[in-house]
Order: C-alpha cells, then sequence, then structure tokens
C-alpha cells in the first residue's frame, strides 16, 4: 500500500463515509497531513488504513483477536521500551537510526534499563555463548522482588559474556572490543557500533517474547537472556542471516536471475528483504547500506529481487554487507544480533519482572472432546 491516501483512496479501501473516516483521525486510528501540492486537501497515512482493514475484517471476537496477536497481529503485552510507529524503530519515544549517529551499545542499556549509566566488565569466552550464560545462570538468584538496578547490573554481565564468546577482547566499549577481536579499522569500528545500536531491541519478536515469558516466572537475568538467545537460534529468527548467505553463495555460483528465481518457485521466501513491519523498506537497513560499499554481486542480487517483488533490502542483507564489505567472521551477523539484542532481552525482563504478570496464554483445543471419547466403557 502507498505510504499516504488521498481522502477519496482512503473512502475506497475503508469502505466507509467521509464522516466516519474523520472519526477515525479524530481517535488516533488514522494519521492525516495536508498534501503537499494542494494544502487544502488532505492525506491519510497508509500503513494506518491498512492496519484498521486488518483489524475490521477479523472482527472483534476475543478468540479471533487473540489468536491473530500470535502471529505479527495486535499488540499483547504493554511496554515502554520500543516500539515500530510509521515505518520507524523507537527506543523510549526516539528514533534508533537517529541514536544510531552517535550512541553506543552502552549508552542505549542505560537508556533501555532507565539507569544512570551501563557498564559492561571485561569478559573473554571459548566461543559458545550459551555455555557461558549456563555458567551465570548456576546458583544465580530469582528476579522476583529485586531492585531493578541489581538486574540491570546482572543483566551488564551477562550481555558481556556473550559478547566475550564472539570475540570481543579487552576493555572499553563493546564496540571497540569486537573492533579490537576482529581486527577493524576506524570504519569498521563505527559500523559495528552503529549496528549494535539498531539491533538493540526490536518490540516483541519471538527471542524477545521468549525472555519475558522466562522473566514473568521470577527466572534468573541470565536464564532470561538464555530464552531469548536459544529462539534467536532457530533459522526463522536468528538463522536468517544464514539462510541470505546461502542465497548470496548461490547466485555467486550459479547466476543471480537463476538463484532468484529458484528460491521464489520453491516458495522459501527471499531472506534479507522485505519485513511485515516495514512495507515501505526497514529503517535500519537504510540506515546502514549508505554507509557500506557493496559488493558486486550483492548489488546485482539486490537489483534482481527489487525488480522481481519489489521488496526492499532489510536489517539482515545489511548485516551482510557489511560483513563482506569488512571481512567479518561470517557468522558476524549473528554475533552482531546476539550480542546488541541481550540489551534488549534484559529490558523486557526486567519491564516483566517489575509487572509481577505471570504470561500464561491459553490454547485453542483443536482435538477431540470428552463426549467424541466416549463414557470409558
Amino acid at each position: 500500500m502507498q505510504e499516504w491516501l488521498s481522502r477519496d483512496e482512503a473512502l475506497v479501501t475503508l469502505g466507509v463515509r467521509p464522516q466516519t473516516l474523520y472519526a477515525y483521525v479524530s481517535r488516533g486510528l488514522i494519521e492525516r497531513r495536508a498534501d503537499a501540492v494542494d494544502p487544502r486537501r488532505s492525506e491519510y497515512r497508509g500503513d494506518d488504513i491498512l492496519a484498521l482493514t486488518k483489524r475490521r475484517a477479523r472482527g472483534r471476537r476475543t478468540a479471533s483477536i487473540a489468536a491473530s496477536a500470535m502471529a505479527w497481529g495486535e499488540p499483547v503485552i504493554p511496554t515502554r521500551i520500543s516500539t515500530v510507529a510509521h515505518g520507524q524503530l523507537v527506543f523510549r519515544g526516539r528514533r534508533a537510526t537517529e541514536l544510531a549517529d552517535h550512541a553506543t551499545l552502552e549508552e542505549i542499556a542505560a537508556m533501555l534499563w532507565e539507569q544512570p549509566v551501563a557498564v559492561f566488565p571485561a569478559a573473554a569466552g571459548d566461543g559458545d555463548p550459551f555455555r557461558a550464560l549456563a555458567a551465570l545462570i548456576a546458583g544465580a538468584k530469582p528476579m522476583i522482588g529485586r531492585a531493578p538496578a541489581k538486574l540491570a547490573q546482572e543483566a551488564s554481565v551477562a550481555v558481556a559474556a556473550i559478547a566475550g564468546t564472539f570475540g570481543a577482547a579487552g576493555d572499553g566499549a563493546i564496540h571497540e572490543r569486537l573492533a579490537r577481536g576482529w581486527s577493524l579499522d576506524a570504519t569498521g569500528t563505527d559500523l559495528v557500533r552503529r549496528a549494535l545500536v539498531l539491533l538493540a531491541d526490536h518490540e516483541l519478536n519471538p527471542s524477545t517474547f521468549a525472555a519475558r515469558i522466562a522473566a514473568s516466572t521470577g527466572a534468573p537475568m541470565a536464564a532470561c537472556l538464555m530464552a531469548g538467545l536459544s529462539t534467536l537460534s532457530g533459522p526463522k529468527h536468528g538463522g536468517a542471516g544464514a539462510a541470505l548467505s546461502a542465497l548470496a553463495a548461490e547466485a555467486k555460483a550459479n547466476g543471480v536471475d537463476m538463484a532468484v528465481a529458484r528460491w521464489l518457485a520453491a516458495g522459501h521466501g527471499l531472506p534479507g528483504f522485505g519485513h511485515p513491519l516495514y512495507p515501505h523498506g526497514d529503517p535500519r537497513a537504510a540506515a546502514l547500506l549508505p554507509l557500506v560499499t557493496l559488493d558486486p554481486m550483492l548489488t546485482e542480487l539486490r537489483n534482481a529481487v527489487v525488480d522481481a517483488t519489489e521488496a526492499l533490502p532489510n536489517i539482515d542483507f545489511a548485516l551482510l554487507a557489511m560483513t563482506v564489505a569488512a571481512d567479518l567472521p561470517a557468522d558476524a551477523p549473528f554475533r552482531l544480533f546476539a550480542t546488541a539484542r541481550g540489551v534488549g532481552w534484559a529490558a523486557h525482563a526486567i519491564e516483566q519482572s517489575a509487572s509481577g504478570a505471570v504470561i500464561r496464554p491459553r490454547a485453542r483445543y483443536q482435538g477431540l472432546t470428552t463426549d467424541a471419547l466416549g463414557n470409558g466403557h
């Protein structure tokens, strides 16, 4: 859908009268702005209209709302940490892309954890973040009733442990440690800093949901991050970067057009392109890609995909482009994701723990009922 629709287009799309459209605007459901060509006319935000049409199509039955919420649907958990609104990723009221221009992961952690400062202690690892977190979980205290400052301190130790297993060396800011471990120059170091900021949180993605569920039970902070990391390791979440690498390798070996056509025909989708929350393009990718010298084959791949599907590069594509340009370890996208997102997991764990609520949804049972089973004779 277009980013902005005219009044007539909005009315046709919604199937409502002008009075109803104006009511939606007054209730804050649809954003309106003056037409740049003719200020006497108004334009209406397409994303808001699309969301409203989907909501009306589902109806307001409790079961349908709850079911749809589990897959890119209605918001289900209140949070003040981050959101995606009008095509932008927002951290506590500030655009992540603007923060990436100057902030460090430490500063983002302090913001998301609502602490004066966040300092990650020096940590060395054996290359396995799961073992590092498991060592912290052993004997750790539950989160229930503990001060947020104490939980933030434990989070900083856990995030540093994750980074240490991924090659972060020495002390200083996390991006500097990773750059040192990966032997990067000043340009590469700044790219790592920007990427970490952009990846620090992303609303209620699967790994963050898992971390919040663990926190709702009172599990220790390191266990909450372990829940997030375990979920991130799935091929449909943190594995998107590896899938994109496979697509790129096939494109290099067999030609871009053939590779794209085969992936589309196989129904795999095209990793690295498009995002349900960003119909007009992932702002995180848009913030990183202009700073990266794009490999010619990746340029060709991007152009072929955009031409075939109109799907724009997302953060996974930007991370691969950055990995190739800076000669980072092949799994650098996952390392960056896990290190940075640890900050977001911790923020959500702290917020969930403070709420005191246990996350326990109900299942919609579709199996045999007791009547169907008979009376036991």
